[in-house]
């Protein structure tokens, strides 16, 4: 089995982990690994069935095309005989007992592998009951750590003084997403001219909203009334107005999009990915609030393909639910401006001459100055604000 065709622009993918071990019976479309591109995770199917072979390790990065595993080919489900032998395997008498010659002999299975690693133990002394003598991970669940330990001190030799607390470090290798974003960032920092402008919004209005909605809204569609749907379509409005706000470069070009494909930034295990939301002005706050559902569960799961996070217009990000008061997003290239949504805070405001309190959230937005002026970048945050704090204008369109 080669490494599939993941993505147009991807050459490179590594093994995320092996969900099956070397010399394990395999079926047809069993799925037998999970392999990471630069993008998203993938689940790699069994081509045939029979024994696996497997070549490529656990974090090997393997260019497109190339060997990832053989599987021996074998009809008729998995022989009695290898299932006898792993029955036989169970009772310490009938541990198979490898040659000298045997290249499995001492070696570990990759989920062995890992587990050693863990526990910071070696393969010498530790006897393999796999094929060949191979360890098993059963083998490196069983070994302790002492196993592998140096031979104690003579006894006239002085004890070893060990300092209290711990000392310890980790290094874990950069996944293909990680240094994408790595490299993502850092260009759009030297290739931009990225500037922020600030405001700050009265949530009160929104909030009293959902209050008094937020039981039927649920009632009736089954997802939650949540500020993701008032800041989506308070922004595609804004972008409508202010188009330059939704462009991006193009070699020497501006590109101006009149449809809004809002980009929603969500924390996933794997690191920060932007599914998109297609079409976002001509959804309604039910259909707004079921795709970011949706395409945030995919999120948490890693199962987002490649064309749910490709291709969007503007993005919003929400710093707020980790408690950020005030940052300066970075633009999500080839975008031209992403907005920042933080925490709300109740803080003392004027109105009327009068000071009250009521609950703030800064917002930021961060553009390239290179397609959007200062007075573009301020009027359409200050447009944000207008509709944010007055809703009734989000259901009028003015």
């Amino acid at each position: 089995m080669i490494v599939p065709t993941v993505g147009e622009s991807i050459t490179e993918v590594t093994i995320s982990s092996w969900l099956k071990e070397d010399g394990d019976y395999v079926e047809l479309d069993e799925i037998i690994a999970e392999v990471e591109s630069d993008k998203a995770t993938f689940e790699l199917p069994a081509e045939a069935s029979g024994t696996l072979q497997i070549v490529a390790q656990d974090g090997d990065p393997i260019e497109i095309g190339a060997l990832i595993c053989k599987i021996e080919e074998m009809d008729g489900g998995a022989p009695a005989s290898s299932v006898a032998a792993t029955a036989e395997s169970k009772t310490p008498e009938s541990v198979p007992q490898p040659s000298e010659n045997s290249y499995a002999a001492g070696h570990a299975s990759p989920a062995a592998a890992k587990i050693m690693n863990e526990k910071g133990i070696s393969s010498q002394g530790i006897q393999g009951t796999g094929v060949g003598g191979r360890i098993t991970k059963e083998d490196a669940l069983k070994a302790d750590k002492v196993s592998s330990a140096p031979a104690k001190t003579e006894a006239n030799e002085p004890a070893t003084v060990i300092p209290s607390g711990t000392r310890g470090e980790r290094r874990e290798k950069m996944s293909n997403l990680r240094k994408t974003i790595s490299r993502r960032l850092v260009s759009v920092k030297n290739e931009t001219a990225m500037l922020t402008t600030f405001n700050e919004v009265n949530m009160k209005p929104v909030m009293d909203l959902r209050k008094k909605y937020k039981e039927q809204f649920k009632e009736k569609y089954g997802v939650g009334l949540g500020f993701m749907s008032f800041f989506t379509k308070a922004c595609c409005q804004a972008l409508q107005e202010w188009p330059a706000v939704n462009a991006g470069i193009d070699g020497d070009e501006t590109v101006y999009y009149d449809y809004c494909d809002v980009s929603i930034a969500v924390s996933s295990p794997r690191g920060l990915v932007v599914p998109v939301i297609r079409n976002a002005e001509a959804l309604n706050f039910q259909q707004i609030e079921s795709e970011v559902v949706r395409l945030a569960k995919k999120a948490r799961d890693g199962k987002l393909s490649i064309e749910e996070m490709t291709g969007g217009t503007f993005t919003i990000t929400n710093g707020g639910i980790f408690g950020s008061m005030l940052s300066t997003p970075i633009i999500n290239a080839p975008q031209s401006a992403i907005l920042g949504m933080h925490n709300i805070v109740e803080r003392p405001v004027v109105e009327n001459g009068e000071v009250v309190v009521r609950p703030i959230m800064y917002v930021a937005l961060s553009y390239d100055h290179r397609i959007i002026d200062g007075r573009e970048s301020v009027s359409f945050l200050y447009r944000v604000k207008e509709l944010l704090e007055d809703p009734a204008r989000l259901m009028l369109g003015f």
